[in-house]
């Protein structure tokens, strides 16, 4: 049988076993449907453009802060869902450093929200031995989130996988100071060095919000990336979606230009 078609029955299957399963947490019920083959088309190296906040509350007649604030449930939710696969490391794109042109008011509520974040992401990350960086730049944010931001990392530093959440980030930008780094003979591996470290490239993006493009985001990284686009508004992706993103990763063949 061909070895796709046996992954996507595969896929299939573990759906239709969660729909069963109904409220039991996604981590709980993969890596006991998964037969081995879905397993190891894991990928290593997940990124998610999490989009769709604001819409999502103002088609609830909520306010946008209501939506961000039920956006970062979901973002807590990824932590839980890669619980128990091999899944390696996790990207958050949380705010683009485009998004200082917002209204001053929903910035000063995404500064305060990503505070209330990093609090709680650094005791489960503890907890789960997740290792919590951050990338982008800090001289832009507030003291007080810098400061959480580096006793996170380095309350976090022992984890043995990776949680990156990119705050004041941009692709170009982190490009433009990698190619610095390498002067005065920058390469390709050399950027890729400085750009990825030990995290390999990037295997499965997520976007959310129906929209298709990557708003700069871990360009160098997602060259060789499966694009995943989800209609489904942020607050919307649940254990479901994630399911159905890493069931059509698991059936792309990857050929790298081979």
């Amino acid at each position: 049988m061909d070895a796709v078609f046996v992954l996507v029955v595969t896929a299939v299957r573990a759906m239709l076993s969660f729909s069963m399963i109904g409220e039991r947490a996604v981590s709980e019920a993969l890596p006991l449907e998964w037969s081995l083959p879905m397993r190891q088309s894991v990928p290593r190296h997940v990124a998610i453009i999490m989009d769709g906040n604001r819409r999502w509350a103002r088609a609830r007649g909520r306010s946008v802060r209501d939506g961000h604030a039920e956006g970062l449930e979901r973002a807590l939710d990824v932590l839980r869902w890669c619980r128990d696969l091999p899944v390696e490391c996790v990207t958050l794109f949380a705010f683009a450093s485009a998004n200082w042109s917002r209204e001053s008011g929903e910035v000063r509520d995404l500064m305060r929200l990503a505070m209330r974040a990093v609090r709680r992401f650094t005791p489960r990350a503890v907890e789960e031995k997740v290792q919590l960086t951050f990338l982008g730049r800090r001289d832009r944010l507030p003291r007080a989130l810098q400061d959480l931001m580096a006793v996170a990392e380095r309350r976090t530093a022992t984890g043995s996988r990776r949680l990156r959440i990119a705050i004041d980030y941009s692709s170009q930008h982190a490009i433009a100071a990698a190619l610095a780094d390498a002067a005065p003979t920058p390469s390709p591996e050399a950027v890729q060095q400085h750009l990825t470290a030990r995290l390999g490239s990037v295997d499965l993006l997520i976007r959310t919000g129906g929209e298709r493009r990557l708003s700069n985001f871990l360009l160098w990284e997602c060259a060789n990336a499966e694009l995943f686009f989800s209609d489904r508004l942020w607050p919307e992706f649940d254990g479901d979606s994630w399911q159905e993103s890493l069931a059509w990763y698991a059936s792309r063949d990857r050929r790298f230009g081979r």
